[in-house]
């Protein structure tokens, strides 16, 4: 039995209610935003072959201080590290690359990076490829030698990575260009086409977007008006916090976007938060489309059967959708233009379907070559696995206080009102630590590391309140 112990918030068949997804966690269950679920549930479906045990991390290996107990436990209990990654090579996430090389570094086991990506510099669409200087380049390149000490080649998401790191001095003797593992989360023969002839205002859309790109709050307003079963999926904990509390987003102020309770998407009940990928893509499934600048809003949308057009607003949005081939326009090439029903005319899915299956091929290559199996490899499959999900229970997904559905109302009340429950409060840290396949806690060091937890959802939960 192989051992793999993977870098993602929680397992797929964990299911964590909206408040322990949130509350529970420093920055929710999926590292800031839930999309991140789409690619990590992907990859562990992928390499859950009969013959392998999977364990996942909840991001642990990223802590600050990681103890040598955990460190030496990974080389015990485990025969291979997975690491599904998206944007990581980025100033913000600087202090986690850190951190998790500095766990690298003490592993003797396998290390495999699966889809790893650059973020540009300023206007990143023109400048795709950041400085290859500074203390950016200084931990890449440390990362970089700690993985490929312990693996064959790193897989990276397109060719704007690859230059960045070719710059940096890795070649394609050890960098594998294998796009985004999430779609191939269901084989080489994964297609999708168009469900309907044309879109109008009855159709069911979805729409995702990123509040710092301010194109988006005219084309929110634009579609809250003229689409009738138009709903649009935040993705980060933020957008959830309103959607729970009323909290507005912090970040941001443009009123024309999303981010506060006055929205017409927010106040018309036109909004749900997915905390669960399989809740998420099931929903998207029923939809005639999908688009927006979220690129993991996009490809759930994909691996569920439903057509989806990417508006690329940076470089690393723009370098999945040209791998992989999904109709894209970038965001300063739109031009006036803003209606769903044009972006669905526009897009084409024949080159997408196309390469589908020399892309899987590239990627399946990339993992055998780094010693992992997965379940389209013959006499790998694994139909237990995809049983066990369409058992699960799945959380619902969490509507505004605005909805005026009754049950929604009932949803929404019964939350508030505990907010201030200790009950709640340490419940939500229990279930959290519970979540943990393979906690950073051990031996006495559990009921001390409770404590810290349930705090920590205090502290958050009386800010919230206020």
């Amino acid at each position: 039995m192989t051992r793999i112990l993977l870098r993602a918030g929680k397992s797929p068949f964990t299911q964590l209610s909206p408040e322990v997804s949130l509350e529970g966690f420093s920055s929710g269950v999926w590292g800031s935003n839930v999309g991140n679920f789409i690619f990590s549930d992907s990859v562990h479906r992928l390499l859950a072959t009969p013959d392998t045990e999977i364990r996942t991390n909840a991001f642990l290996t990223e802590r600050i201080e990681v103890p040598g107990s955990y460190i030496k436990r990974i080389n015990n209990e485990f025969d291979h590290f997975v690491i599904p990654m998206a944007n990581a090579f980025r100033g913000s996430f600087l202090n986690n690359l850190k951190r998790l090389t500095n766990v690298i570094e003490q592993l003797d086991i396998p290390v495999t990076v699966v889809g790893v990506g650059v973020t540009g510099g300023k206007g990143t669409l023109n400048d795709p490829i950041p400085h290859v200087e500074g203390e950016l380049a200084d931990e890449v390149n440390r990362f970089m030698r700690a993985v490929l000490a312990r693996s064959a080649s790193i897989g990276v998401r397109g060719n704007y990575t690859a230059e960045f790191l070719s710059k940096l001095g890795y070649g394609d003797d050890v960098v594998r260009i294998i796009g985004c593992p999430s779609l191939f989360k269901f084989g080489p023969e994964h297609q999708v086409n168009k469900k309907v002839e044309t879109i109008t205002a009855d159709s069911a859309v979805t729409m995702n977007l990123t509040p710092y790109v301010p194109e988006m709050g005219p084309i929110s307003l634009h579609h809250a008006k003229h689409y009738n079963d138009l709903t649009y999926i935040p993705q980060v904990s933020n957008d959830l916090a309103m959607m729970m509390w009323g909290k507005a987003n912090p970040q941001y102020k443009n009123p024309k976007l999303p981010i506060h309770v006055q929205h017409p998407l927010y106040l018309e009940d036109k909004m749900r938060f997915f905390v669960d990928s399989h809740s998420w893509t099931n929903y998207l499934a029923t939809r005639d489309f999908a688009f927006g600048t979220r690129i993991h809003g996009n490809i759930a949308a994909l691996i569920s059967g439903t057509p989806a057009f990417v508006l690329a607003h940076d470089s690393r949005t723009h370098e999945l959708a040209e791998y992989h081939d999904i109709p894209h326009i970038k965001v300063p090439d739109l031009a006036g233009r803003k209606d769903a029903a044009e972006f669905y005319e526009e897009a084409d899915y024949t080159a997408f379907n196309r390469n589908q299956a020399a892309n899987f091929e590239r990627f399946a290559a990339f993992l055998t070559e780094n010693g992992l199996s997965h379940v389209y490899e013959e006499g790998k499959a694994n139909p237990e696995y995809d049983a066990r999900i369409e058992e699960l229970n799945l959380i619902e997904p969490v509507r505004s206080l605005a909805a005026r559905d009754p049950e929604a109302q009932s949803q929404a009340y019964s939350r508030v009102q505990r907010l201030r429950n200790p009950e709640f409060q340490a419940k939500t840290a229990k279930k959290a630590l519970a979540s943990h396949e393979f906690p950073l806690t051990v031996d006495g060091k559990l009921e001390r590391k409770r404590k810290s937890a349930l705090r920590r959802v205090a502290r958050k939960l009386e800010s919230l309140a206020e």
